[in-house]
């Protein structure tokens, strides 16, 4: 029902450019995707006006002539080989299988096999006809007979990466996203900088893990509820939003007393800000509906081993610090306090009237 709903679709962005349609009755194919334990198997369903074009042959209708077409074979596969990309670790290159004349749809089938051992992730990247521009092509994917997902690629289209429901597919997500996760903690220094304002005032091993616990419980619940689409507050609020929790970390190290450590709940209140900072990245990253939940959790887990990282340095090097000299570690935390209020002044200004 799905394939049959795909097609209609496709028929009807045919209606809809009917000058273009005139000359090209179909301007779009089919990919058929099936992975099994030991092989991807599947056809690729081509018109016969987009192949005549691409080989130079007149009139098209020699295309209905099956013994014609089978003297074709080489150079047709060798036309669309190129611009089926599809890779899995690597490049893989389709055996073809043979080729069928649909008359009635004045198309060709070809059909495919690559023979492997299931792979956790497979990128497709395809543009079948560069000289239409509104060619496209609609890819469906399926998984042990069951029909798990459908892609449509055009020309301005990216590449798409699809997660398999399986343990190498799990292992693939965790592979792309922990890294991610990773990779965007350490190159964002407002969160790095909220974190460091955090601790400048150290603390005993158990309340700094307080803090870095609170912050993660924060950040890891807006970060779900904004990938999985229940709330999405615009950046034009989050961002100024982060940048004045900096600001208050930075003021609240400077007028706190001997009083009740507060850091946890702050670093929990704000956590849920910065994890809406988090979700842009995430978005923009796209989260393969597929393996949602893996990628979420492995997003998580990479954001905590560089927030970790980040933690471990700068609590060891203040700790080292206290250690040595305490009229030292309270100029440290007075001055570091200071170009944290300072920053996030300035990146709260810039992202307000100079967004």
């Amino acid at each position: 029902m799905r394939v049959l709903m795909t097609r209609l679709f496709a028929a009807l962005v045919v209606c809809l450019a009917a000058t273009r349609a005139e000359a090209h009755p179909a301007p779009f194919s089919y990919l058929d995707l099936g992975f099994t334990d030991q092989a991807i198997e599947g056809s690729l369903v081509v018109h016969m006006i987009d192949i005549a074009h691409d080989l130079e042959i007149t009139p098209v209708d020699r295309l209905l002539d099956d013994a014609f077409v089978q003297s074709l074979r080489s150079r047709i596969f060798g036309l669309v080989t190129p611009r089926m990309q599809l890779t899995a670790g690597a490049a893989l290159i389709p055996e073809w299988q043979g080729i069928d004349v649909l008359r009635e749809d004045t198309a060709l089938r070809l059909r495919y096999r690559i023979v492997m051992p299931q792979p956790g992730a497979l990128t497709i990247d395809t543009d079948l006809f560069p000289y239409d521009p509104i060619h496209q092509t609609f890819v469906n994917i399926y998984e042990r007979g069951e029909l798990r997902q459908q892609v449509i690629f055009s020309t301005s289209t990216d590449e798409h990466t699809y997660y398999l429901g399986t343990t190498q597919g799990a292992l693939a997500v965790m592979g792309t996203f922990i890294p991610s996760g990773v990779h965007h903690i350490l190159i964002g220094p407002d969160h790095i900088l909220f974190l460091i304002g955090l601790l400048l005032l150290g603390g005993t091993p158990l309340a700094l893990v307080r803090i870095v616990t609170a912050f993660t419980i924060g950040h890891s619940i807006t970060l779900s509820l904004a990938a999985l689409g229940y709330v999405m507050p615009p950046a034009s609020i989050i961002e100024p939003a982060i940048a004045l929790s900096i600001v208050f970390v930075g003021a609240d190290n400077l007028v706190r007393g001997e009083g009740r450590d507060l850091r946890a709940w702050v670093a929990l209140v704000f956590g849920l800000v910065h994890g809406f900072g988090f979700a842009y990245v995430l978005r923009e990253f796209g989260l393969p509906s597929e393996a949602l939940g893996w990628s979420l959790f492995s997003f998580n887990v990479g954001v905590e081993i560089g927030q970790l990282a980040v933690v471990l340095l700068v609590a060891g090097a203040l700790a080292l610090i206290r250690q040595r000299s305490e009229p030292t570690a309270k100029r440290v935390a007075f001055a570091g306090s200071l170009v944290v209020i300072a920053a996030g002044a300035y990146w709260f200004i810039q992202r307000v009237f100079f967004p």
